[in-house]
């Protein structure tokens, strides 16, 4: 009971990112080669299911989907189907969401479209911001949780990927600012390990890219296609122009 109470704290406040600082710690780029990687996905969609599907659910996504993957329904079942027993079902969670509501205030949103909600802020995608967040997290006793976060300050969720990244320190100086009438501010000036984590930090990097690289993509499923598509209808259209300009010019040669 203890572990899924706090999975739901993990969800309200991985849900409320929108009300994040827009200035602070500055975001890092989302490595964007991912979302053309199978693995990276296949590997995301993992992540996605044991870490994030205990508590949000993904309702306009179907596991069925994840075939664009390229994940079959023997593997779906094998390794991602947790909280129902049909591959066509949409990923929902067990959790009554009224009982989370009662519970702490608010029912953790859909994560279906959690990467796309941030692009349009004009600070950046929401891969970025995601990115970025899941690599911000740091130890501080101070919050309910024991953890806090340098993206989003004073985050109600713990690093539910604490295990993977070890556990950190976020070390501060106090400086005078010029401004306010010279009251001290605390600049961030790096991170102290204080227990290793099961990863390297370029492992960890990359995972975290493949869960974000998942939640970009499960935001617009299609977009490959799309994209692909896309390209096709400018070659297209390149070799139209070429030949309607020599087209042209044979016909006016005919012209007195």
């Amino acid at each position: 009971m203890k572990k899924f109470l706090l999975s739901l704290i993990v969800a309200c406040g991985f849900a409320l990112p929108a009300a994040a600082a827009e200035e602070g710690y500055p975001w890092d780029k989302f490595p964007a080669e991912k979302m053309t990687d199978m693995a990276s996905l296949q590997n995301g969609a993992k992540v996605f299911v044991n870490y994030c599907l205990n508590c949000h659910s993904a309702s306009y996504m179907r596991y069925n989907r994840l075939h664009d993957i390229g994940l079959t329904d023997e593997e779906i079942k094998k390794n991602l189907l947790f909280a129902t027993d049909k591959v066509g079902d949409t990923m929902t969670v067990m959790a009554d969401p009224n009982q989370q509501k009662d519970w702490f205030g608010i029912a953790p949103p859909d994560l279906s479209v959690i990467a796309r909600s941030r692009a349009e802020t004009g600070k950046g995608g929401g891969a970025d911001y995601l990115f970025t967040l899941w690599r911000s997290f740091y130890r501080d006793e101070t919050r309910p949780t024991g953890w806090n976060n340098l993206v989003y300050p004073n985050i109600a969720m713990p690093h539910v990927l604490w295990q993977m990244q070890g556990e950190r320190r976020a070390v501060f100086v106090d400086e005078k600012s010029e401004h306010e009438g010279g009251k001290a501010e605390r600049r961030f000036t790096g991170f102290e390990q204080i227990t290793p984590g099961t990863m390297s930090v370029r492992e960890y990097d990359e995972t975290v890219g493949d869960l974000v690289a998942y939640l970009q993509w499960m935001g617009e499923p299609s977009q490959g296609k799309r994209v692909r598509v896309g390209v096709g209808v400018l070659i297209f259209l390149g070799l139209l122009i070429v030949f309607t300009w020599r087209l042209n010019a044979a016909y006016w040669k005919t012209v007195d």
